[in-house]
C-alpha cells in the first residue's frame, strides 16, 4: 500500500475544510448531513472522518481555521483591516461560506453550552489580539487616549459584528469603504 506524505494529508485536510465550510454555510450545522458533507467534499464518510473525529469536530475545525486567520490579521494590521479584507472579498463564494460559518458559530454559542465552552479559547485569542494591537497603537501615538482600550476594543468588535451580519443577510456591500474609514477615524488620535 503506498504511503501518503504529511503534505498530502495536510492538503486533503484543507480541501475537506473548504468544502465543509461551504456546506455548513449553505445548510447550517443540522442541515449539513454526512451525506451532504460527502457530496460537498467528494469523499466518503470514512475519508472525511479519518481527518476529523465527527461532524462537530469538523465544524469546530472550520471555525478554528477561520479564527486563526483572523487572529493573524488582527495582530498584524488590526480589526479594521479584517473588515476591509472581508469587504474586498464580499462577492466571493468563499466569503459567503465564511460568513455562514460565523453565523452558525454565533447560533451555537447561544444554544450549545459544550460548544460555547470549547469556543471560549478561540474568542479570547481574537479579543487578546485586538487588545494587544490597540495597546501597541496607543503606545505609538496613533490611537486616541481619551477612551479606555477595552471600550475601543468593544466598539471595533461591534462594528465587525455589524458588518458580518450586514453581509451575511445578503445586503449589498456597495461602497462601505467610507464607513470603515469612519470606524478607523473614530479610534485614531486627532
Amino acid at each position: 500500500m503506498p504511503r501518503v506524505s504529511q503534505d498530502q494529508l495536510d492538503a486533503r485536510r484543507q480541501e475537506i475544510l473548504a468544502a465543509a465550510r461551504a456546506c455548513f454555510a449553505r445548510h447550517g450545522y443540522e442541515g449539513a448531513t454526512v451525506r451532504r458533507l460527502e457530496e460537498a467534499t467528494g469523499l466518503s464518510r470514512g475519508a472525511i472522518f479519518h481527518h476529523f473525529r465527527d461532524k462537530d469536530s469538523l465544524f469546530l475545525a472550520v471555525a478554528e481555521d477561520d479564527a486563526a486567520t483572523m487572529v493573524e490579521t488582527v495582530a498584524r494590521n488590526g480589526l479594521v483591516q479584517v473588515m476591509r479584507d472581508l469587504l474586498a472579498r464580499a462577492v466571493s463564494p468563499d466569503t459567503t461560506g465564511w460568513l455562514g460559518s460565523q453565523l452558525e458559530v454565533s447560533r451555537r454559542l447561544r444554544t450549545d453550552p459544550a460548544f460555547a465552552k470549547r469556543w471560549a479559547e478561540r474568542s479570547a485569542a481574537i479579543a487578546e489580539a485586538t487588545r494587544d494591537r490597540l495597546v501597541r497603537q496607543r503606545e505609538a501615538g496613533v490611537l486616541r487616549d481619551d477612551v479606555p482600550i477595552d471600550v475601543l476594543a468593544q466598539f471595533l468588535e461591534l462594528a465587525y459584528d455589524g458588518l458580518v451580519l450586514h453581509l451575511a443577510m445578503g445586503r449589498p456591500a456597495g461602497d462601505l469603504g467610507p464607513v470603515l474609514d469612519l470606524v478607523e477615524e473614530a479610534v485614531r488620535r486627532r
